[in-house]
C-alpha cells in the first residue's frame, strides 16, 4: 500500500512496513514513550519484535516519508473479528505540525477497511492532546477506559459501518 499526500508544505509518503523499518519504528516510538511515560515490557517486545507481535497476528504497520526521511509510523493491531487496535503512532520531532500524524491515521484507517475491520480502537493519554485532537478531528470517540495499559487515561474508537 501506497498513499501519497500532499499539504501546502511537504510531500507525504506512506508505506507498508518491511523489516528494514524496525529500528525507525522502535527509535521513533521509544521517543515520545520515555519522554512522557516509561517503556513497559509489551513495550519492548512489540518495538523490538514487531513482526511477531503486530504483522503475524494479521495486523499492519505503516511508515512515513517526508522525502526520503522516515517522518513516522502507526501500526494496526489485530483485536478480534473487525477489531483493530491503532498502537503506536509516532512522528518524528522534526516532521511534527506538517500532517504527518493524520496521514498516517488516514491510510492507518483505510488499511484497516481493507482489513475487514468494523471499529478501531485506541488507548492513549491526556497528557497527549495534540493526538487526542488529532483522533477527535478524525472521528474517534471517547468511551469507558478498561485498557491493558498503565499510561492510559483514555480510551478511543471509531466506527467504520458505512451508512
Amino acid at each position: 500500500m501506497e498513499k501519497h499526500v500532499t499539504t501546502t508544505h511537504v510531500s507525504i509518503r506512506v508505506e507498508d512496513y518491511i523489516s528494514f523499518h524496525q529500528p525507525w519504528f522502535e527509535k521513533l516510538n521509544r521517543a515520545w514513550i520515555e519522554e512522557h511515560f516509561w517503556m513497559e515490557p509489551i513495550d519492548f517486545q512489540v518495538l523490538q519484535h514487531p513482526e511477531e507481535y503486530i504483522i503475524a497476528h494479521g495486523g499492519a504497520i505503516l511508515m512515513a516519508y517526508v522525502d526520503k526521511e522516515i517522518a513516522g509510523t502507526v501500526a494496526l493491531k489485530y483485536v478480534q473479528e473487525g477489531v483493530y487496535e491503532f498502537t503506536k503512532m509516532a512522528v518524528d520531532e522534526k516532521f511534527r505540525g506538517m500532517k504527518v500524524g493524520q496521514a498516517l491515521a488516514e491510510a492507518a484507517i483505510l488499511k484497516a477497511k481493507s482489513k475487514g475491520a468494523r471499529k478501531i480502537i485506541l488507548y492513549s493519554s491526556t497528557k497527549l492532546k495534540p493526538a487526542l485532537a488529532l483522533y477527535r478531528k478524525i472521528g474517534f470517540v471517547d468511551v469507558p477506559v478498561d485498557g491493558p495499559y498503565k499510561r492510559s487515561d483514555v480510551k478511543m474508537e471509531l466506527s467504520l459501518f458505512e451508512l
